[in-house]
């Protein structure tokens, strides 16, 4: 997450008076204002005059000296208004780094809260947990805690300098035309070094050395936590998979195909490697 003046915390004041930094859901779309520059920015907004269930709501932490909290509002809800609704995918592309990490973690929350107000072992409600960021069930005393699903991301690369070539991939319903690199959940009992082999084997049909690890990038449709990594060539044909590619293939870094937008983290993984193999 982009820090900033963002300090994050997960034990907060259930109301406070005054103004308050909103991610606001409604549904899957988010309420945001509009900044000088034209950028969507979270609301600041009188709590108590809002009428809004902070009680409910998820505590983020305090930016800028303010609460911060998620919360959903259900679909009758009355609208502050001078807001609009904007989808979260949206929002991350507009540009605004820090009001999408923390629409994004707000939202993940937000969902778990939804998805566990029961046991899984039982079915007794569960309640709030005293110290943790957590629910507790009431009967057996299991403690669900936010779930996170690791994904890792592969971009293959052969040559170098002029003779660089990356292997990219594309998905069925992909935008046309756009191509973009590996990518896989992490298995049960599997290390994240098995993750990659496997998952470029099986989408793919190659094999890889040198994983060499690039960055992470937290994105929650659902709730990911993404890990990029390059990965030398080490022999095999493309093959790709069928049931999960529509198209796979080795491009020269000097003709490449249409990429995701810069704010995704497999375009800065494409970006960092090219200019790796044009300085070999």
């Amino acid at each position: 997450m982009t820090q900033g003046s963002f300090v994050p915390g997960h034990r907060g004041p259930a109301f406070v008076a005054g103004e308050v930094v909103c991610c606001l859901f409604q549904g899957s779309r988010l309420l945001v204002a509009r900044g000088a520059d034209g950028l969507p920015q979270l609301p600041q907004l009188d709590a108590a005059a809002c009428g809004l269930p902070l009680k409910s709501a998820q505590y983020l932490g305090r930016l800028e000296g303010r609460h911060c909290y998620g919360l959903h509002l259900p679909p009758q809800a009355k609208l502050p208004g001078g807001l609009e609704l904007l989808g979260l995918r949206a929002l991350i592309l507009e540009g605004n780094d820090l009001a999408s990490a923390l629409a994004g973690q707000a939202f993940q929350l937000l969902e778990w809260e939804r998805t566990h107000r029961f046991c899984g072992s039982c079915g007794a409600p569960t309640t709030p947990h005293a110290a943790d960021r957590a629910v507790e069930c009431a009967e057996c005393r299991i403690v669900y805690y936010p779930r996170i699903s690791p994904v890792m991301m592969a971009l293959v690369h052969r040559g170098n300098g002029a003779s660089g070539e990356l292997l990219l991939t594309r998905k069925p319903n992909y935008a046309p035309g756009r191509y973009t690199v590996v990518a896989g959940f992490v298995e049960a009992g599997e290390s994240l070094e098995q993750c990659l082999a496997r998952e470029v084997k099986e989408e793919v049909g190659v094999d890889i050395r040198e994983p060499r690890y690039f960055g992470s990038q937290p994105w929650p449709f659902p709730n990911s936590l993404v890990m990029a990594f390059s990965a030398e060539w080490a022999g095999g044909e493309v093959d790709p998979d069928p049931a999960e590619l529509e198209d796979a293939q080795w491009f020269s870094i000097d003709a490449l195909p249409e990429l995701p937008e810069p704010v995704h983290i497999s375009r800065q993984l494409i970006d960092d490697t090219i200019a790796r193999l044009r300085g070999s």
